[in-house]
């Protein structure tokens, strides 16, 4: 059996599969790359067992919980947890502080089935506060270089091209103010700023020290950078892009002025 881990960093390093049991809303308001939403209660249950709690106390939203999750439901979700373990059996539940949904999840999914699939100590809030740690770490830590540029002159290429280079347009899906948005739905803000701090986590893990993003204003389509990564975005080094990407000389020259 796996132990239980509080090791965000590595969960995070390795694209750990997760499965989020929290309720659908709590997981639409903010989740990590790659998690599942796999709900111990859906929206409504979780509210009335919430009102429950606050009314009668703990007991009685336990009592509660195991009735509107019983028979044909609790099966479903029990199933939903076993195709999820079966597809990635290195994997980790968690819910909001790593308590009793996810305790719950296990002991359900062990009664059932035998299988003792670990949790994450903490839950959600544990990782959510690491990550934003290691953001406001990693801005501190680092340096910047800006990439600026008439549309057309091909940023968005030149950063693809770099190791260093963070796309804050990719994690936002949104082209920026010239073309607007991706095929994709922009993520919550939470979702966008946790994708952030994965890439700057990645990227210090590798030894960088020093980024390279585009020249952007603090709000990209309905995300907004960090405070503090946009400050220091007006404080740090800008490169101007002139040469329209037809040329095919933007992209060559950036390599080379980047390379360290």
């Amino acid at each position: 059996m796996r132990p239980n881990t509080r090791n965000y960093q590595e969960l995070f390093l390795n694209n750990t599969p997760l499965m989020d049991v929290r309720a659908p809303i709590e997981f639409s308001k903010g989740a990590f790359p790659g998690a599942v939403n796999h709900f111990l209660m859906n929206d409504e249950e979780r509210h009335q067992v919430g009102i429950r709690y606050k009314t009668h106390g703990q007991d009685a939203a336990l009592e509660l919980g195991h009735q509107l999750v019983s028979g044909v439901t609790r099966q479903e979700r029990i199933q939903a947890w076993i195709t999820f373990f079966q597809a990635h059996p290195d994997g980790y539940l968690y819910c909001f502080r790593g308590g009793l949904r996810s305790q719950i999840t296990q002991a359900w999914l062990h009664a059932e089935t035998g299988i003792a699939y670990p949790r994450v100590v903490g839950g959600y809030k544990a990782m959510r506060g690491f990550l934003l740690d290691n953001l406001e770490q990693s801005v501190a830590g680092s340096r910047f270089t800006v990439l600026g540029g008439m549309t057309g002159t091909g940023k968005t290429d030149v950063l693809k091209q770099l190791a260093h280079g963070l796309d804050l347009e990719g994690h936002a899906h949104h082209r920026g103010s010239s073309f607007g948005k991706h095929a994709t739905p922009q993520p919550a803000q939470i979702s966008f700023e946790n994708q952030l701090s994965i890439n700057l986590l990645k990227q210090t893990a590798c030894g960088h020290q020093h980024f390279v993003l585009e020249d952007e204003s603090r709000i990209i389509g309905s995300c907004s950078l960090p405070l503090s990564l946009y400050q220091t975005m007006q404080q740090s080094p800008l490169v101007w892009l002139e040469d329209s990407l037809e040329t095919g000389s933007s992209a060559s020259c950036a390599t080379t002025w980047w390379t360290y």
